[in-house]
């Protein structure tokens, strides 16, 4: 049997347009590797028709249910007419695609720039995006995608790299102290913030996933939608000094809040979830070194630099996490 993982790795061109045209639709040959690195994402050419999106799934990482989940999320946003790219429903009526051992998904191509993050009017209109989003979020749960949680976001990740000699032997104690002192310090940030309610989101909400046009934004890339607080899908909004970072929220939130209420208390959480990514990304890169594109593509992984970097940047998250939160009027 043929191993999915080396396939997916191998993935030729002849194979996707093989698979797109068995789906009904005519290719013209035209095909362009777009930015992505957990999937395989192209768009393809179509003879006298505008182009579409093919996103080949990486094996082993979200079930088939999983996915089929976040189409439906973003199924729902459509119908309730927040801007989204949701997946293209085929005749049989489904959207996840099986060309074996792949499984694949079609959606329309939509061009956009990155919004202005400085920009008030970008950022108020933003928010009332995700406002839109959170209410459709917040009607019901999923089932087949996990929580963002200290377990999948520090233990997990920290764990594997450990365990896989990516950090270097005069790192080790420094790196194994960080990490049991940074899940104390998240610990003590969700204690502060209390009960706070968890919904389905994006997930993975930066601005490399909103394409902005004179139209105002839509959204991409649900890959990484889980249950969690409503405040990860505002924070990778929000950068630089603490005032600017409160002048930037108060945008935001005055566009999210016409829409849906906002709990005060998940700024307690924004640090806390900063922290969280960092070091789930290398926990991410490290569980993917072995793929021939990651290597090729983050060639600064792996080094002894990346990982004193990281070890300075996780205590300087570790001093703002004992800060006071952002405030919001």
């Amino acid at each position: 049997m043929e191993d999915p993982v080396l396939a997916f790795q191998q993935l030729a061109p002849e194979q996707i347009l093989d698979a797109v045209e068995a789906c009904g639709v005519e290719c013209d040959g035209r095909f362009l590797a777009l930015n992505s690195y957990e999937n395989r994402v192209y768009q393809i050419g179509v003879e006298q028709d505008s182009p579409i999106v093919a996103k080949f799934y990486r094996p082993q990482r979200w079930s088939d249910v999983a996915i089929c989940e976040e189409h439906q999320f973003t199924l729902e946003l459509a119908d309730a007419e927040v801007p989204v790219i949701a997946p293209m429903i085929l005749e049989d009526g489904q959207s996840l695609l099986l060309s074996s051992p792949f499984r694949f998904s079609l959606y329309p191509c939509r061009g956009g720039r990155a919004p202005e993050l400085d920009n008030a009017d970008h950022l108020e209109m933003l928010g009332r995006f995700v406002g839109r989003m959170h209410v459709v979020g917040a009607a019901s749960n999923y089932r087949h995608r996990p929580e963002i949680s200290l377990e999948s976001y520090i233990d997990a990740p920290s764990a594997f790299v450990s365990n896989h000699d990516f950090i270097p032997s005069h790192l080790e104690e420094a790196w194994h102290s960080l990490i049991e002192m940074i899940r104390q310090q998240i610990g003590n940030c969700y204690s502060r913030a209390g009960n706070v309610a968890s919904m389905r989101l994006h997930g993975d909400l930066h601005h490399g996933n909103v394409l902005w046009t004179d139209d105002g934004p839509h959204v991409v890339d649900f890959d990484d939608a889980r249950m969690g607080p409503a405040i990860q899908d505002v924070w990778m909004f929000l950068s630089g000094d603490r005032a600017y970072q409160t002048a930037r929220l108060a945008d935001f939130l005055d566009g999210y809040t016409r829409f849906m209420d906002f709990n005060p208390s998940e700024l307690h959480l924004i640090e806390a979830l900063r922290t969280m990514r960092m070091v789930h990304h290398a926990g991410w890169l490290a569980s993917r070194w072995e793929d021939p594109a990651f290597p090729i593509a983050f060639p600064w992984f792996n080094s002894i630099k990346y990982w004193e970097q990281l070890i300075l940047d996780l205590k300087e998250q570790s001093a703002l996490m004992d800060e006071e939160p952002l405030i919001w009027h």
